[in-house]
């Protein structure tokens, strides 16, 4: 049997072009989230960060270490301030070392850590617990600022 064959409206045509396209850069999208992305984490999970409240006062943040994650050496949290936020870790039982949290490739906050240090969530860059670059897209390192620790307060020097 012969099949008839129709013509169709250039509007037609046009609009199913646009829906391919359209369906197409969408994909494309979607995919670029996934986390196969060649930025995304791949130095092992993450895991995500306590958050502590710190206080600011005097040029600087008071962070109350007690039954937190800074309790112990090697601990890390995210500290959240009015004056900002910052990834702070134990070094030793005297020394805490603090830096911006605020991801120096698009300005994510970073919120996760693992083994080797602290791992962005947006586009996993990876930095180590005094704030250098391990792994891009970041390029810049992350400030650091010093502190001081007595009676289980740990103050960042803004």
């Amino acid at each position: 049997m012969a099949e008839i064959q129709t013509p169709i409206s250039r509007r037609r045509f046009c609009a199913g072009a646009c829906q391919a396209a359209s369906g197409a850069t969408l994909a494309t999208l979607f995919t670029a989230c996934g986390g196969s992305s060649p930025t995304s984490p791949s130095a092992g999970p993450a895991s995500t960060l306590g958050k502590l409240a710190g206080q600011f006062a005097g040029g600087g943040v008071r962070v109350n270490v007690s039954g937190s994650a800074l309790a112990d050496v090697g601990g890390a949290a995210l500290v959240e301030s009015v004056a900002g936020l910052f990834l702070i870790s134990r070094a030793s039982a005297n020394a805490f070392v603090a830096i911006d949290a605020v991801c120096t490739h698009e300005g994510c906050t970073i919120t996760g850590a693992n083994t080797e240090g602290y791992v962005c969530p947006c586009h996993g860059s990876r930095y180590n617990r005094n704030g250098q670059v391990l792994a891009g897209p970041a390029k810049a390192s992350l400030r650091q600022y010093a502190t001081t620790f007595t009676d289980g307060i740990v103050v960042i020097a803004l």
